[in-house]
């Protein structure tokens, strides 16, 4: 498919399917503890994860060599992807799935600070700082918000470091030689350096099986095959047909489609103020990410969760 100028009806559809698919998988993940230690299930994940690509990227006839350049950065990224799924897959254990999602999804946020002070030429607008504010805002009210008896402020607090975590994720990507390297080769880098780092994790919390059952190894196959290795490059698969900051600015679905998955499918109750708190999330990530036509540029983007 040649790249496009524009969203059509097909990325549109893509793109909404994609990021109920995203939301589903924080349901999958709060379903799956129930069987794995959380950070055993993160590590197995990663490992499967390794596993998928080498042969989607053999089939592909796609190498595994990558510049010298960009290993310290891919050696980085993975760290840093290990301790964000180790931290997230914690925080489910925790807090409720819409509680995380909204915190989780304000990655934006944190990636847009960062870049208006670290990256040349990616500053901040009237129409970004607005969505910073309604979107910093959103995660205070979520973070205050103590209603909800099932909610712990520990889950939320690490719900926040994981998505700072992918913020630095991203902003490695962007500001290093490993900008350069094709998506497959970076997302091997991160599930690679951080399967073993997050099993040798889980030996030492001595939580690895809890009371596994099929639908425990089902959740952890969906999770391996569906979202942290295919369903990464059909993302960026999706970027390359499409203007970066067009497939970005459907990302303020995900949140909005966990909320309501995690309502409908695990019973949660979900506050007034954390409704308004997703409102003000998603509509401060349509802002931070929506740019105008003109000043669209490719972006390399640090994977999908």
């Amino acid at each position: 498919m040649d790249r496009k100028s524009h969203m059509d009806t097909f990325g549109a559809v893509a793109l909404i399917a994609f990021a109920l698919h995203l939301a589903f998988n924080q349901v999958v993940i709060k379903v799956t503890n129930g069987g794995f230690g959380p950070v055993f299930a993160a590590g197995l994940r990663s490992a499967g994860a390794v596993v998928v690509l080498l042969i989607w990227m053999r089939l592909r006839g796609i190498p595994l060599a990558v510049p010298r350049a960009a290993v310290p950065a891919g050696i980085l990224a993975g760290l840093l992807f290990g301790i964000e799924f180790m931290i997230l897959f914690t925080a489910l254990d925790f807090t409720t799935v819409s509680r995380a999602s909204v915190i989780f999804y304000s990655m934006p946020v944190w990636l847009a600070i960062a870049s208006h002070f670290l990256v040349p030429g990616d500053r901040m607008t009237g129409r970004r700082a607005l969505g910073l504010v309604m979107a910093m805002a959103g995660v205070a009210a979520a973070l205050l918000d103590r209603s909800d008896g099932t909610a712990s402020l520990s889950g939320d607090l690490m719900a926040l470091t994981a998505a700072m975590c992918w913020a630095a994720i991203a902003l490695c990507v962007k500001v290093t030689p490993l900008s350069e390297v094709p998506p497959a080769n970076q997302l091997i880098f991160q599930v690679a350096v951080s399967a073993p780092l997050m099993l040798a994790v889980a030996f030492w919390t001595g939580d690895l099986m809890r009371d596994p059952q099929p639908i425990h190894f089902a959740g952890l196959a969906f999770q391996t095959i569906a979202v942290a290795s295919l369903g990464f490059l059909a993302w960026f698969w999706l970027m390359s047909i499409y203007p970066a900051s067009a497939v970005a600015s459907f990302s303020f679905l995900s949140p909005v489609f966990a909320v309501i998955l995690g309502w409908l499918l695990l019973g949660e109750h979900v506050s007034l103020r954390v409704w308004m708190a997703l409102v003000l999330v998603a509509g401060g990530i349509w802002l931070i990410n929506r740019r105008p036509r003109s000043t669209q540029v490719p972006q390399k983007v640090a994977g999908t969760r």
